[in-house]
């Protein structure tokens, strides 16, 4: 689980060279994977939102891809740049075949920024379109906080949970991206 927020940062915003990356690797692949985490919670947002830093989590792109679909979404990364990137969780049994690819693009001012892709593949997922992407459903997007996502304190998730408790449907909601009070 997420370590809780440092309030006095809550404004803070993700730079947009970051959005932009991520944003051209999902275009190519939003017709063959299911965005999770912090994409999923970003596509489900208003359009135009703020980029909050403590609302969705933008450090890493975590996809599921359907197993018929593997093949075209890895040749893509390749194509793109992306190379498999071995970490500690390879080695542990997992119903979602992990893998990570990352990807580092200079930027203009020459500093360096590393493009990292958390793959899962799984075909029992329920999904909801949002903003012309394919995202894991809300409720099953929550319920991820325990084992595959850790960043439980960002205001989509915790917003999101409050909505669907009280019977509103957070996808559009604007507490998705906003401030809390």
């Amino acid at each position: 689980m997420g370590a809780p927020h440092n309030i006095k940062r809550y404004g803070e915003v993700w730079q947009e060279f970051r959005i932009q990356n991520g944003l051209e690797i999902l275009e190519k692949l939003k017709k063959k994977v299911i965005l999770s985490g912090g994409w999923a919670w970003h596509f489900m947002s208003e359009i135009e939102h703020a980029e909050y830093k403590h609302a969705h989590d933008h450090k890493d792109i975590d996809i599921f891809v359907i197993k018929e679909n593997v093949a075209e979404v890895l040749i893509t990364l390749q194509q793109e740049g992306f190379q498999k990137v071995w970490t500690r969780y390879d080695h542990l049994p997992s119903e979602e075949n992990f893998r990570r690819y990352e990807k580092i693009v200079e930027l203009e001012n020459g500093k360096l920024h590393r493009i990292t892709i958390d793959f899962f593949e799984r075909n029992d997922l329920e999904t909801i379109e949002a903003n012309g992407f394919t995202v894991v459903k809300p409720e099953l997007l929550l319920s991820f906080y325990r084992n595959i996502h850790s960043s439980d304190k960002c205001w989509a998730v915790m917003a999101a949970k409050d909505l669907l408790e009280k019977g509103i449907d957070p996808v559009g909601h604007s507490r998705l991206s906003e401030i809390p009070k």
